[in-house]
């Protein structure tokens, strides 16, 4: 691994129907054509981020490991989230989440202190806010679609991500996919 950096991110990996159900519904309601330097988020990169790293030394890759597996374990699967409405910031527009019963919360906030213990992360000031990241846009479209009504989203999966920037934007790849509470194996 040498001294290369990585940008890393932790994050909850979506149930497959889930990720499809949202491309269906990022091709009827977020249509890049609308406006110019608008991307939708390929449904192979949404996610829910519990925790950005930045970029960080390939070294540490093991250790985040480790703490992610045991935020992982710790947690009670599956994580019950549901979907609500469509929001834009300065920079993304996102699918908020309902955190049914706290457990996605749980494992932000404990995975979180893991991290800052560790000395690779530092929590923001804010709580922690579920969401998926479907549109990326240098200036705001202000696009107001219905959220997607997506159900009930059980996961049952984190990961640690890496995150190559490029010219049509970031390339995520899954570096560790680790079961919650232990359960689904490797």
């Amino acid at each position: 691994m040498g001294d290369e950096r990585l940008r890393l991110f932790c994050a909850l990996q979506l149930p497959g129907e889930a990720v499809d159900a949202l491309a269906a519904w990022q091709a009827r309601h977020l249509s890049a054509g609308r406006t110019v330097g608008v991307r939708i988020v390929p449904p192979e990169h949404l996610h829910v981020t519990l925790a950005f790293l930045g970029s960080r030394p390939a070294a540490d890759v093991p250790a985040i490991v480790r703490e992610l597996a045991a935020a992982s374990a710790a947690a009670a699967p599956p994580v019950r989230l549901r979907s609500g409405r469509y929001r834009e910031t300065r920079s993304v527009g996102m699918v908020l989440l309902d955190d049914l019963d706290g457990a996605a919360t749980a494992v932000a906030v404990d995975l979180g202190e893991r991290l800052e213990r560790l000395g690779v992360y530092r929590r923001e000031q804010r709580p922690w806010l579920p969401h998926v990241t479907v549109l990326r846009f240098r200036e705001r479209p202000r696009l107001a679609p219905p959220g997607p009504e997506l159900g009930e989203l059980g996961v049952v999966r984190s990961a640690l991500y890496r995150s190559a920037l490029g010219p049509a934007g970031a390339r995520y790849d899954v570096l560790e996919s680790l079961p919650l509470g232990g359960v689904g194996g490797r």
